[in-house]
């Protein structure tokens, strides 16, 4: 048994909790607000993020900075967004040794992964992420899930195989950080667009050529950052493509659909009310692209679509338009 601090309380915060404290570990989650807190720790539920989910009264909650930190092993369950306003305060507390874990899907607003931007807040701790087709609802109620943990450290990603693994959650090893950690944010932009897709009336031709042109932008920088090309292939790149594209769950699918229906950026995230991290990362994931002189066709116009007011029709004929090449 292990002590774990999950740093965030919105629905993949709850259901890892839940999952590493059925597997026996001492789970204690933070919540920076203490109004939040308080509530949590007398209703035991977030209604908004999770309805229906109760966290074990095993699970300390708390909204003390030391308490919070008071772990092995510390899991960032905090939006992209969020992370910059929390963890700066949380790493005066950290020590040596130990572990951080990113399984937020976001890009630091200035371009850098999570767990890059872990790394120099705490460059004593261990770093890792975990990352692949898993939607929180699913995982809440036990259903079968596969996931990849990653570090650079072989013993840090064993370690974590073994925290999380049961029998409905299988964890896989990698050392591809970048690579996983990217599969998990690049996707989330892919998805965007397979909600417009679906929000415009297209079928699954439209949808599967949305899906694997995708996969192929996600790759192409992907490699251009430092990733493994066959990472992408895997758990945390196809795997979480599909999950994101195709599932009722998807937050990011949602959101395109709204698009599709004519709503702005600003009114997709007011009607979602929650994180839609496509929407949070795609500006700075086209401006990696083009710093690395990487096509991605597709965020470009699912930029267009979120900030220029680009119609979404318009959006399509364009990218069908593209001059013709082999693939």
């Amino acid at each position: 048994m292990e002590k774990i601090s999950m740093i965030g309380f919105g629905s993949w915060g709850i259901a890892l909790a839940c999952l590493l404290n059925k597997n026996g570990h001492e789970v204690i989650m933070f919540e920076p607000r203490p109004e939040l807190a308080d509530l949590l720790s007398t209703t035991r539920e977030n209604e908004r993020s999770l309805p229906g989910i109760i966290i074990p009264e095993s699970i300390k909650i708390t909204a003390c900075p030391n308490e919070g930190v008071d772990a092995g092993v510390l899991v960032v369950a905090l939006s992209s967004k969020d992370i910059p306003n929390v963890m700066p305060n949380l790493a005066p507390l950290l020590k040596e040794g130990q572990v951080l874990v990113n399984v937020s899907k976001g890009l630091i607003e200035s371009g850098q992964r999570i767990t890059e931007y872990l790394k120099e807040l705490a460059p004593m701790c261990k770093i890792a992420c975990l990352s692949g087709p898993s939607h929180a609802e699913e995982v809440s109620r036990n259903m079968p899930t596969v996931v990849v943990a990653a570090s650079p450290c072989e013993e840090t990603a064993l370690r974590l195989q073994n925290l999380f693994a049961n029998e409905s959650f299988r964890v896989y090893t990698s050392s591809d950080i970048i690579g996983v950690e990217l599969g998990g944010v690049l996707k989330n932009v892919i998805a965007l667009a397979a909600g417009i897709s679906d929000g415009l009336g297209f079928g699954d031709n439209a949808k599967a050529g949305l899906m694997t042109r995708g996969i192929a932008e996600i790759a192409r920088l992907g490699v251009a950052l430092g990733a493994n090309e066959y990472t992408f292939a895997g758990l945390s790149g196809i795997g979480d493509l599909i999950v994101t594209c195709t599932s009722k769950h998807s937050r990011n699918w949602r959101g395109g659909n709204l698009l599709a229906q004519g709503k702005s950026a600003e009114q997709v995230l007011i009607e979602v009310n929650m994180a839609v991290e496509g929407i949070n990362t795609a500006k700075t994931v086209l401006a990696l692209a083009k710093s690395h002189g990487v096509d991605m066709p597709i965020v470009e116009e699912i930029n267009k679509i979120l900030f220029e007011n680009k119609k979404p029709l318009d959006a399509v004929v364009d990218l069908m338009k593209r001059v013709k090449k082999n693939e």
